[in-house]
């Protein structure tokens, strides 16, 4: 019998760590000569730091960290790249229940999308602040985040200044229910189930969704380290290639519930199914008993979904550089787009490039020819007068 090859990965327990577990448990990665050693972390900077001291060899990562990682930005930081993309949207925006009441007397309880919903907050927040109350809080999971970029270009668009009229503080995922129903926060950007388990507890409202704001944009990555990469790139084909065939299985409607059952057991998420089958379809409780199908909301395969995109690492990088995290420079834009590595993932699974494609990686080393900004924004139409 072939000895598998080991590999280390590190997840948090989030609907979009579900690529690593089904490759795992059910066998994906055994079929391609792996043995797949899951580590479950409760924050993403200790993902970050036992990737930096090499106890992982890849990682269930936020889009823009192996990006920070290669500008040398956060401590520990190693040269990293991103083959694979795990899931696209799946973070939703949830507020207290007292702020929701406050914003549905502007916008009623369902605000009619993400533009409504910005208006209807930023109206609460002006009359809390005419009444002499605190700054809101809200919670992220990590500045280098998705969840970060998303939330600040939402809050923007609405005329929300996110560094002056709001306090973005970071809280890991697991604890967000937790501090928004104890008063510590106002609400959160945070991946699924986390706002399904503060609506189901009574304690938040969902308001918007990455998958409104940013239609098909990425969430979650494979990091790998660059020398795992460089020293076992055959180990890694054959990962991307069990990764690949797991996300295909997760995205079948027919594996729904038994993808939720699995990822339902206490050693992996831990909680209830039920939970879980809400980000998974998309069917979201939107507030206790009442329900709003949202398009696209966790999309784990099909039409591309997994091959990383270099224009999105450059539109993260702009987003860093919007926001403070980096000083915007062409240098480092190309950093940002040679991060997203979808030669590995072609390669990996056999699939022929799209000529859009072939164009982008030829052009990989030269400046951005526009501004890289990515189609499903949801103020598409607008522009984004505050770009980089």
């Amino acid at each position: 019998m072939t000895k598998l090859e080991s590999v280390r990965l590190g997840y948090l327990p989030l609907l979009d760590s579900a690529v690593l577990l089904v490759a795992a448990k059910l066998g994906f990665a055994e079929k391609r000569g792996l043995d797949l050693t899951l580590f479950r972390e409760t924050s993403w900077a200790t993902i970050r730091d036992r990737m930096g001291v090499g106890q992982f060899d890849a990682a269930h990562m936020l889009a823009p960290m192996p990006i920070a990682a290669n500008l040398g930005i956060g401590p520990l930081a190693v040269p990293m790249i991103a083959p694979m993309v795990l899931a696209l949207g799946g973070n939703a925006v949830t507020v207290s229940t007292a702020l929701a009441q406050a914003m549905a007397d502007t916008a009623g309880d369902d605000p009619d999308g993400p533009a409504a919903a910005g208006a209807a907050l930023k109206s609460a927040l002006g009359r809390r602040a005419q009444a002499g109350g605190s700054q809101a809080r809200l919670a992220i999971v990590h500045r280098y985040s998705s969840h970060n970029y998303d939330l600040r270009y939402w809050l923007a668009a609405a005329g929300i200044e996110p560094d002056r009229d709001v306090e973005i503080t970071v809280v890991p995922p697991s604890l967000v229910p937790d501090a928004l129903a104890v008063g510590e926060i106002d609400g959160f950007c945070v991946g699924e189930p986390w706002s399904t388990v503060a609506v189901r507890r009574g304690v938040g409202r969902i308001v918007t969704s990455k998958a409104e704001i940013w239609r098909r944009g990425p969430e979650k990555v494979l990091g790998v380290s660059a020398a795992f990469a460089r020293d076992r790139p055959e180990t890694l084909s054959r990962l991307i290639d069990a990764l690949g065939q797991a996300a295909l299985w997760c995205a079948d409607p027919a594996n729904h519930r038994a993808l939720a059952d699995l990822l339902a057991l206490p050693e992996h998420l831990g909680l209830p199914s039920d939970d879980l089958m809400a980000g998974i379809t998309g069917r979201m409780e939107v507030a206790p008993g009442r329900f709003r199908s949202i398009e696209g909301f966790m999309i784990f395969a099909g039409r591309d979904a997994n091959r990383p995109d270099r224009s999105h690492g450059r539109w993260l990088y702009r987003q860093m550089a919007r926001w403070g995290d980096v000083r915007f420079c062409e240098t480092g834009l190309a950093i940002a787009g040679r991060t997203f590595r979808p030669d590995l993932f072609d390669n990996a699974r056999g699939d022929p490039k799209p000529a859009a494609a072939r164009d982008e990686d030829a052009d990989e080393d030269g400046p951005s020819s526009v501004s890289d900004r990515p189609e499903g924004l949801f103020d598409a139409e607008n522009g984004d007068p505050h770009e980089t």
